[in-house]
């Protein structure tokens, strides 16, 4: 038995030696490419890097050809990381994203561009719209939607005001934890923090465990967690990466009231992104003032077999009862049948305007 496992090991050590020598010849490899890119790119254009059409198409097929016994995402998070390290060394990247640091943006971010890009939290919406339209940042990740909750408006007034467009999106499941500080015990508990839609979101499970319990808001689930780690007597509903940049205690996991709950995250810059294969696409459109004016805008959809992923509304901030529509859509704007409907949304609307074509999310 001793010489059998002394082999695996071997194995194993011959296996890391071997995947060391591959992942810096595909660390040179990214390197070359660097340098193609900066020796053919145009004197008044810079190179591009992060690709998400490219990482997309990887990842994808990485996972169709897995033959286990790791999971399909279990190879696409090890391969995002690789991805993310390798990028590196060709660009750093600098990500804005909606902090503070404990977010499930955070987390959103890190899944995305994995943990070698740098990441600067801050605390508003427009804000991150602002550091990468000033260049401070490459990109940016904000929330747009959740499964539960719905449209975060704020993301999408930013878009009406903002040229930047949509590059890739990202999509999380939210799992709530109940948190503690070390010092902490459960039934000494009077007073839970946490963002008032993760409150709602744990309604059911609140309910059973500590239906007479103060329930308190607060600015986001970061802020709760370090309050938590503060003070005994108080407890928080967060995402278990809080639990972790905090020092505080897992009580409970997974407490929200629906297993499904997802948030959807964009990526935001200012680039536009080629086919992926799996790709969506995001307009705004403004309707004519007059009756059935919607009607016309989604007939064209319906007609070419485009699957709408997302309909919103929002006021035009033009004039009093005037609207706009973001739409989501399957395909690509390139893509010969969404410039046919395109063109016919653009002849019935008053104004269509292109946020961006993306790769659907991949893990």
């Amino acid at each position: 038995m001793a010489d059998e496992l002394r082999n695996i090991r071997q194995r194993i050590d011959n296996i890391d030696t071997e995947m060391r020598r591959l992942l810096n010849e595909r660390a040179q490899c990214a390197l070359d490419v660097a340098a193609y890119k900066a020796a053919n790119v145009a004197a008044d254009q810079k190179p591009v890097y992060y690709r998400p059409e490219r990482e997309a198409a990887i990842l994808s097929r990485l996972k169709e050809a897995n033959e286990g016994p790791l999971s399909d995402d279990d190879i696409a998070r090890l391969f995002r990381e690789i991805i993310s390290c390798c990028l590196s060394l060709e660009q750093p990247l600098t990500i804005a994203y909606f902090g503070p640091a404990g977010t499930y943006t955070e987390a959103a971010t890190i899944k995305q561009f994995g943990h070698f890009a740098r990441t600067n939290p801050h605390g508003s919406i427009d804000e991150v719209f602002r550091e990468v339209e000033s260049g401070a940042a490459h990109y940016g990740v904000v929330p747009v939607e959740n499964s539960t909750e719905g449209a975060v408006n704020h993301t999408l007034d930013c878009f009406m005001t903002s040229p930047l467009k949509v590059c890739a999106e990202v999509e999380l499941p939210i799992h709530h934890a109940f948190l503690l500080n070390m010092r902490g015990k459960p039934e000494e508990v009077t007073e839970i923090v946490s963002h008032q839609q993760s409150l709602a979101q744990c309604r059911s499970w609140l309910d059973t465990h500590y239906p007479d319990v103060i329930r308190t808001p607060v600015a986001s689930n970061a802020e709760a967690a370090r309050m938590v780690a503060e003070q005994t007597g108080k407890a928080a509903i967060a995402g278990e990466v809080a639990a972790e940049r905090y020092g505080l205690r897992v009580v409970a996991s997974n407490i929200e009231d629906q297993g499904d709950n997802t948030t959807r995250f964009l990526v935001i810059g200012d680039q536009d992104v080629d086919q992926s294969g799996r790709d969506k696409s995001s307009i705004v459109v403004s309707t004519k003032n007059e009756p059935g004016a919607l009607v016309k805008v989604l007939e064209p959809f319906d007609r070419h077999g485009i699957s709408l992923t997302r309909i919103e509304t929002r006021p035009s901030k033009v004039s009093n009862w005037t609207y706009v529509f973001f739409i989501d859509f399957e395909g690509h704007w390139e893509d010969e049948k969404v410039q046919d409907v395109i063109r016919e949304v653009m002849a019935v609307a008053s104004d269509v305007r292109n946020l961006g074509s993306y790769p659907m999310a991949v893990i």
